[in-house]
């Protein structure tokens, strides 16, 4: 089991490298990283695992996605939606994790979801750059939402992924200060831990290595 940064974004989509950025994760004591469009290889030690984000709002678009883009090695992830789309998204054969949930509207995953990502091992991530780069009510706004999600977590123990979401190598974070971020909405270091590793687990079903928006 590997430490894992669940979704960065190199260039064009932020500012640093794929090397650069992948490099900079390794020093800090990550072995493998998620990057969307990426091809699958190794770096200096560090896995690139790629992904998709799928960002559609109508679950048969999803489904057409996942179709035309999903290959078995590429983690899928779906952006959240409202309530009744993130039931449907928990539903679908191929969908490794969803995401944004901070973003989604008050209640978008409730109990029925939580069962649901429980009983497909379908993770939920965890969004960290808005608790790096917000300040104020917007931040505390997030920590309440996160605070939510964690005590759907304690009683449904769905899988859990933690990202940092970085656009450059300043807003990457280690294993260590992602362990320290966590406990500001009452998420243990043992749960950080397994969360860190839980992409491994979604790929490898079968295998209890222990990880999508």
């Amino acid at each position: 089991m590997m430490d894992t940064d669940a979704c960065i974004h190199p260039y064009p989509a932020g500012n640093s490298s794929a090397r650069r950025m992948v490099l900079e994760a390794g020093e800090m004591g990550f072995r493998a990283i998620v990057i969307p469009g990426a091809a699958p290889g190794e770096y200096h030690g560090v896995r690139i695992i790629p992904a998709i984000i799928i960002s559609e709002t109508d679950v048969r678009k999803v489904t057409g996605q996942i179709r035309k883009r999903g290959n078995g090695v590429t983690l899928v992830l779906v952006d959240a939606g409202d309530n009744g789309f993130n039931r449907a998204v928990l539903t679908q054969r191929g969908v490794h994790c969803i995401r944004r949930i901070h973003r989604a509207p008050k209640n978008a995953f409730d109990h029925v979801s939580a069962r649901l990502a429980e009983e497909n091992g379908i993770a939920v991530d965890i969004d960290l750059s808005p608790l790096i780069q917000e300040k104020g009510v917007l931040r505390q706004k997030i920590l309440y939402r996160y605070h939510d999600l964690m005590k759907l977590h304690s009683r449904y123990r769905f899988p859990l992924t933690l990202s940092s979401n970085a656009c450059s190598v300043l807003d990457l974070r280690s294993p260590e200060e992602i362990r320290l971020l966590c406990t500001l909405f009452g998420m243990d270091k043992e749960d950080t831990s397994l969360a860190l590793r839980t992409v491994w687990t979604l790929l490898s079903p079968t295998e209890q290595v222990m990880v999508v928006s």
